[in-house]
């Protein structure tokens, strides 16, 4: 009976985690996104919690805590901040429509499940459903990366793919080595600060962070 009440709480959050995602395709203003890749953030950390309580892994904790300090609070408030220091706009500049960008993330959803049915037969942990949510996670953070003009916005479908990395490291071998995770964490971290950078230096050239500016530069 607790096994499966554990499984049904994973597999909650680890849906939800998809709901973010895709809500976050749907979103065309920055500080609700930036607030989606918060709340999807708070999803894996209680997924991470559940597993690292139901398996009896203590580096989860560590993991838990981690993506708590860093995505919930400090990643967030951070792309905030660039935003007000570089005076963004609040709209969500698009290549594709929103109609077209839920109709892909759900094609990525259908082709998740199909590729990673054949490896579902071979995990009997709790977490298997989660690998499926994850790799769809993945794609449709890759989307927003390819589908958004922003740089802030290509932030957040960055982070939003590394979240879904992390579901799916969990869902296969609940967790990476404790080394591993710390050095993605500040690598993702120091991604963000660069790219921060990045942003406003775009904007000091361009008065914009529309990323489609890049496009016509020439030698």
């Amino acid at each position: 009976m607790e096994t499966a009440v554990i499984g049904n709480m994973i597999d909650l959050c680890a849906v939800m985690m998809l709901l973010t995602t895709v809500m976050a395709v749907a979103t065309t203003n920055m500080k609700p996104l930036i607030g989606l890749f918060s709340v999807q953030s708070m999803f894996l950390a209680a997924l991470a919690f559940i597993v690292a309580y139901s398996s009896g892994t203590p580096h989860i904790y560590i993991m838990c805590v981690l993506t708590i300090a860093l995505k919930v609070i400090v990643m967030p408030r951070m792309m905030t901040y660039i935003m007000s220091r570089i005076n963004v706009g609040r709209e969500v500049g698009l290549t594709i429509g929103i109609p077209g960008s839920l109709l892909a993330s759900g094609l990525m959803i259908v082709l998740s499940y199909y590729i990673t049915e054949p490896l579902l037969a071979t995990i009997h942990t709790v977490e298997r459903n989660c690998l499926a949510l994850s790799m769809s996670v993945l794609l449709i953070g890759l989307l927003m990366m390819c589908t958004r003009k922003n740089a802030i916005t290509e932030t957040v479908g960055l982070l939003m793919m590394e979240n879904g990395l992390f579901l799916g490291a969990i869902a296969l071998s609940h967790g990476m080595p404790l080394i591993v995770e710390i050095a993605a964490f500040f690598d993702v971290m120091v991604a963000v600060i660069i790219i921060g950078i990045f942003a406003h230096r775009i904007n000091r050239s361009f008065n914009s962070v529309d990323t489609s500016f890049l496009r016509r530069l020439k030698e």
